[in-house]
């Protein structure tokens, strides 16, 4: 669509109330955006852990996600420097004291690291191996992205961007706090937050959107290994709104079986989508991706 070139050109320009003007329009023509904000969603009550699981859910699989292949990634890397060490003292002739300087050396900058990024540049260091050394991992990325991409549109929040590697997120943002993810058009959030008071439906398309990409690769592998950072987010949301750890599991959990049943009826437009940011589509792209994916579908 030309419209959605035109959103491409305001978020490029920075301009995304402008940009969401524009979707909404789309939205309410007749022969305009059927998916967006269209999504059906499940009556929000509490939801047992039990009929979580009559829906083939397994919480534990989803909701404690860590990344093994990261880890090996890690692990293999110290086991290279401290053999790179060795072979320098023995190679080179260094002594004790040089090699003790050496060492604290790469302290103080995985110090510094932690300190002042936040750990971004471990970070990149481990996604810039995992993206060259694993295709599974590549291919979790970005399928854990278009799922936040697709629940988000669907749910009626405009996605701005998104990135697949924290090289990427750095080129863009300049930042090496920033790692792959997705952006969205956020501003009623954003005032809602600051007037100190979220409303439930806003609640709801933040809790969907966070679990989005934990439930795409559970969906997919039945398991996940990224989205611990988005858990934790939602986590920190719902304590700073004084939810009790009771009231917070039953949104989560109510959260979690929505996502699933949505990203289950839409993992054609899924599938459609995650080939589109792969090939580094733009926004409204993806858009049309998701469009004409859904067009013969009931949202």
């Amino acid at each position: 669509m030309e419209v959605l070139e035109q959103v491409d050109m305001e978020l490029a320009e920075g301009d995304e109330e402008g940009a969401l003007m524009l979707i909404r329009e789309l939205q309410d023509m007749p022969d305009g955006l059927r998916g967006f904000g269209a999504a059906r969603q499940i009556p929000q009550r509490s939801y047992s852990l039990d009929e979580l699981k009559l829906n083939r859910i397994d919480t534990s699989l989803l909701l404690s996600p860590v990344d093994t292949t990261l880890r090996t990634i890690k692990r293999n890397l110290q086991l290279v420097t401290v053999l790179g060490e060795f072979s320098l003292w023995t190679s080179l002739g260094y002594n004790q004291l040089q090699l003790l300087f050496f060492l604290l050396g790469l302290l103080s900058l995985w110090s510094l690291d932690l300190i002042i990024f936040s750990g971004g540049l471990e970070n990149m260091v481990l996604d810039t191996f995992g993206n060259l050394l694993s295709g599974k991992y590549r291919s979790r990325v970005v399928q854990h992205e278009a799922g936040h991409f697709l629940v988000a549109y669907l749910l009626g929040v405009l996605p701005k961007g998104y990135t697949l590697s924290s090289f990427e997120a750095l080129r863009k943002e300049g930042s090496l706090n920033i790692q792959a993810g997705t952006t969205f058009v956020d501003i009623e959030f954003l005032e809602e937050v600051k007037a100190g008071k979220v409303s439930a439906k806003t609640l709801n398309q933040f809790s969907c959107i966070a679990m989005a990409g934990v439930v795409a690769e559970y969906i997919l592998f039945g398991f996940a290994e990224g989205g611990l950072s988005d858990i934790e987010k939602l986590d920190g949301l719902l304590k700073g709104l004084g939810f009790t750890q009771k009231k917070a599991d039953s949104l989560i959990r109510w959260a979690v079986l929505n996502t699933v049943i949505i990203l289950r009826r839409h993992q054609g437009a899924r599938s459609k989508l995650a080939e589109a940011m792969s090939s580094g589509k733009s926004v409204g792209s993806c858009i049309d991706t998701i469009e004409n994916a859904i067009s013969n579908t009931e949202v």
